[in-house]
């Protein structure tokens, strides 16, 4: 039985979405020998990873630049290239701000800034990457935004383009730069023109078969055919939240509702069927003050969601991956909600920042059982895995890590099998959060206490969006602001 078939047959059992309870997954009998990294390449910046076809080559955002790293060995990953402060020789340059790469074929796209940066190029640098030792930088495309995130695919670069208005998903022609057309969720449903752009920032996008998988935050995930960008049309949601009510929040509780469940769609990527979709939340624990002067954390980390939307109409929640407990769960303390994941065949590779890296089995995505779980927090806070390729009796599949404190940022690679890691570190003092995860949201009458700062180095951010870097300003104000920059140096 193929996985749509499986889907269709537990259809009819799933719970509705707006009712299920589901549980996290279970662990599974370990394998023999301890589960632990096979190779590490330190990489300053490291943001996130992308790996080619044939698993081979590993392709990382630095932040500064990109770097380009041979895993055909996964115990001794070697850098092939690394490019830093590309297009210097612009006026307004170098490019900078560089989160996310995408990989289409023998392309690659370098994208950024993930966030305004004043005086700095924004756009899609096109690589060609056929010699992965020597890329060759053969266009960059220039934008009127920033660029968070994007994907790449059939010659198209699709681009998160959060303007502060209608924070669109705009798709370029790769080759020519030339825009084939855009879909914000406010040409959906009007309302949403009256819900602050960073409640519904337009965070990332998967795309297959012509169909984007648009992560927006508080307005949840939308499933929209574009294989005529010219002519988007929706064809379903996922938890979407409701425009008239986050349309009312006041400042204080737009800060909160940004940085707490429910909502937060983060990231999303299908199966190889594309009829299993999973939703990232990140979130975390605020502290608010109640009228008895006392204090109370609300929210927590967030897991991964896997949905059905073999009938994208009516997508079905089956389960949830819930996040690691983290001592502190707050912006300012041990960060454990999910980040970015990959799925491959019946598996599913996730990553949960200090909280580690794990490995599924999601065969059953009613029931995904844990394979694999490996972190450590002192060292590592990883931003994505990938799976890589098949290797020896086994398989590898990679994760980035941007770093914790004096430990450098870099590359892991890890064996494809399931395991225990030995004497695994605790994630800080033995108290427990799971309580915190979903509870209700303070009332009218209570208000947010002030947290401490983000736990990235970047300050470059004017949105308030936890996912472009946090409690630095109205998202609004900051991108018309920076746009507004752009044009006045232009004319």
């Amino acid at each position: 039985m193929d996985r749509r078939q499986f889907l269709r047959s537990i259809g009819a059992s799933a719970v509705a979405a707006t009712t299920v309870s589901v549980a996290g997954s279970r662990p599974v009998t370990a394998h023999p020998g301890p589960f632990e990294p096979l190779g590490r390449i330190d990489i300053d910046g490291a943001k996130e990873a992308v790996v080619s076809a044939d698993g081979q080559t590993a392709f990382v955002a630095a932040t500064s630049g990109y770097a380009v790293v041979d895993i055909s060995a996964p115990d001794r990953p070697e850098l092939l290239a690394e490019r830093r402060d590309p297009l210097s020789d612009r006026e307004d340059g170098p490019f900078r701000g560089i989160y996310d790469v995408k990989l289409d074929g023998d392309t690659l796209l370098v994208v950024g800034p993930a966030n305004p940066i004043l005086g700095a190029p924004a756009g899609v640098l096109v690589v060609d990457v056929s010699d992965p030792a020597t890329p060759e930088e053969i266009a960059f495309h220039e934008t009127e935004f920033p660029i968070h995130n994007c994907f790449a695919a059939d010659g198209r670069a699709y681009l998160t383009a959060n303007d502060g208005d209608r924070n669109p998903l705009v798709v370029l022609d790769t080759d020519t730069g030339d825009e084939l057309g855009r879909w914000s969720v406010v040409s959906a449903d009007d309302r949403w023109a009256d819900v602050p752009a960073s409640v519904r920032s337009v965070h990332d996008v998967w795309v297959r078969e012509g169909v984007a998988h648009v992560a927006l935050w508080d307005a949840g995930t939308w499933l929209v055919d574009l294989s005529d960008p010219a002519s988007p049309s929706v064809l379903g949601s996922v938890s979407p939240g409701d425009p008239e009510e986050l349309s009312g929040l006041g400042a204080r509780d737009r800060h909160r509702e940004g940085r707490t469940p429910p909502g937060n769609h983060h990231y999303v990527a299908t199966d190889d069927s594309g009829d299993l979709l999973g939703v990232g939340i990140e979130s975390w624990a605020v502290e608010v003050e109640r009228d008895d002067g006392t204090t109370d954390l609300v929210g927590g980390p967030s897991g991964v969601e896997l949905w059905d939307v073999s009938d994208p109409a009516n997508p079905t929640i089956l389960s949830t991956i819930e996040p690691p407990t983290s001592p502190d769960p707050t912006v300012g303390g041990v960060w454990t909600t999910a980040h970015n994941f990959d799925f491959r065949d019946d598996r599913l590779y996730t990553s949960w920042y200090r909280g580690g890296v794990k490995r599924h089995d999601v065969s059953d995505p009613t029931d995904p059982v844990e394979l694999a779980w490996w972190r450590d927090p002192e060292r590592a806070s990883f931003w994505t895995a990938r799976y890589a390729y098949p290797f020896a009796d086994e398989g590898v599949f990679v994760a980035s890590s941007w770093g914790v404190g004096d430990a450098s940022p870099a590359l892991y690679t890890f064996p494809d099998h399931a395991g225990d890691q030995r004497d695994p570190p605790t994630l800080g003092p033995e108290t427990t959060t799971e309580s915190l995860v979903n509870t209700p949201t303070p009332t009218a009458n209570e208000t947010t206490a002030p947290e401490p700062g983000d736990e990235s180095s970047e300050s470059t951010s004017t949105t308030d969006a936890p996912g472009f870097g946090l409690g630095v300003g109205a998202a609004a104000l900051g991108v018309a602001g920076w746009l507004a920059r752009r044009h006045r140096r232009r004319d």
